[in-house]
């Protein structure tokens, strides 16, 4: 036995403390944490970062093409735009510094709100989202490896004034037309992989030891490799980061019980079409955060996306055609997985079955014409209802196989099932899976995963659920750092 395993067994609460606070971004550990190293240098201001924005009138939404004719002021981190549902648009030249150089470099932009960052040419390239959410990413990569000899870069940022929700608090008040957003920050990032691997892999460790069975070898297993990470990094010595990757290594290398239950995990970011902003800003929302998925397939071959709502993609045809010509390309390579048969994810309690009939009728056509087939699964996480026609209309539509999950929400009267066959008023029957994990936006955490193994109630006869993960409505879907715990 090691000499602290005594102590650690006998305080617990106290190691779980340690490990977490490990990794945690607050004031009081974070020079000293893992967080102290998460970045090699940054720089920002004049002449790294120059800064110029216009503000479009009122309420309008202008394109690229007209955005980056217009006259551009000086602007800087600390300024705030606004009103509620205004337009920003950004100039950024940013000149990488000799300190960068083989280093892999970001530009970190957080206005507190959406935006999407564009080419000089005006291709739409990646959304962001600011703040300080479980939904924040504000890393725009530049380059891999600078050199010596790095270019001037210029491009734009058009950043929209709302947040996930519109305006406000939609719990408490309607829609806020005065609320102004802070730029954060505008600056060159060199980040550490090895520091960040070593993050992800304690994020994942250290939930494993909280939230797994307190009495299981596994909790006391991830407990003592959290620890020892611990005890091994020194956040002014680069070469500990490595000796304590060792430890995580060694801990995930322990294979898995074959018998244990399977889970099939898939990207996805749920926008609902019409909810608390205008359907403006529903184009948008949705180009922002598919951008975002198209950059991440990029980087991660095996991952997999998925995304429901023709009316969606027929906007993003309309709005940004090249970005739809990108999710079309990786439709064919099975990475971006258009989803759902219906013409959006659509209320199933008030229409009539003609309105039903007409949903499928017009989402495969839609389908079948721009990706060259129609679809097997019909896709509504989030509705409160379910007509008794619909497994009739789902087979007559073509499709076999129906995913939802909204039941699970239900505080009086707990669905029984997990995997079943849902039977209609005629006989139709089509095979229902409903998340065990509850939820179609999780985050990819050990706890979430725990909790679907035990909400599954189908263990007698199935042994396999599927697990939605990303954040939605213009959170811009799986953010890189869940992929990475997965």
């Amino acid at each position: 036995m090691k000499p602290h395993m005594s102590y650690l067994q006998k305080h617990p609460s106290i190691t779980r403390s340690r490990v977490s606070n490990f990794v945690n971004d607050n004031y009081q550990w974070k020079d000293v944490n893992i967080q102290a190293v998460l970045y090699d240098v940054k720089a920002s201001g004049e002449p790294h970062v120059e800064l110029k924005v216009w503000s479009a009138p009122g309420q309008e939404r202008p394109t690229f093409e007209h955005a980056v004719k217009q006259e551009f002021r000086p602007a800087k981190v600390g300024q705030v735009f606004g009103p509620s549902w205004t337009t920003h648009w950004f100039q950024v030249h940013v000149s990488i510094p000799a300190q960068f150089v083989g280093k892999p470099v970001q530009f970190l932009f957080d206005s507190s709100s959406e935006a999407m960052v564009w080419s000089a040419e005006g291709e739409p390239t990646m959304g962001l989202t600011g703040g300080n959410g479980g939904e924040r990413h504000v890393d725009y990569a530049l380059t891999a490896c600078a050199t010596a000899n790095e270019p001037e870069r210029m491009f734009y940022v058009e950043i929209a004034c709302n947040g996930l929700f519109g305006n406000g608090d939609y719990h408490e008040h309607p829609q806020d037309r005065d609320i102004y957003y802070r730029l954060n920050s505008a600056e060159l990032a060199a980040p550490n992989p090895d520091a960040w691997a070593l993050y992800h892999d304690m994020e994942v460790i250290v939930d494993m030891a909280k939230e797994l069975p307190q009495d299981s070898p596994r909790s006391w297993q991830a407990l003592t490799a959290a620890n020892d990470i611990v005890n091994i990094f020194e956040h002014a010595d680069p070469t500990s980061i490595n000796k304590a990757r060792s430890v995580s290594d060694a801990f995930f290398a322990v294979a898995s019980n074959p018998a244990s239950h399977q889970v099939y995990a898939i990207g996805n970011c749920h926008i609902d079409t019409a909810w608390l902003w205008p359907f403006a800003e529903t184009r948008r929302k949705t180009a922002r955060s598919w951008s975002t998925q198209l950059n991440l397939m990029d980087s991660f071959e095996e991952y997999r996306f998925t995304a429901s709502q023709a009316q969606q993609f027929e906007w993003l045809k309309e709005d940004y055609p090249s970005l739809f010509k990108r999710i079309q390309d990786k439709a064919k390579t099975g990475q971006f997985v258009p989803i759902g048969s219906t013409w959006v994810e659509m209320d199933c309690n008030i229409p009539s079955g003609e309105s039903l009939a007409r949903q499928f009728l017009l989402g495969q056509r839609f389908y079948k014409q721009h990706f060259g087939q129609t679809c097997d699964v019909f896709w509504l996480p989030d509705t409160f209802g379910y007509s008794s026609q619909l497994p009739q209309i789902v087979r007559l539509a073509g499709a076999k196989y129906f995913f939802t999950q909204k039941l699970s929400w239900n505080n009086i009267n707990k669905f029984p099932n997990t995997t079943f066959w849902w039977t209609g008023l005629d006989g139709s029957s089509v095979l229902t899976h409903m998340a065990p994990s509850e939820t179609y936006s999780a985050q990819c955490r050990p706890g979430e995963l725990i909790n679907g193994v035990k909400k599954h109630k189908d263990v007698a006869y199935s042994n396999e659920s599927l697990y939605l993960f990303g954040n939605g409505d213009g959170g811009g879907g799986p953010l890189r750092s869940m992929l990475e715990r997965l």
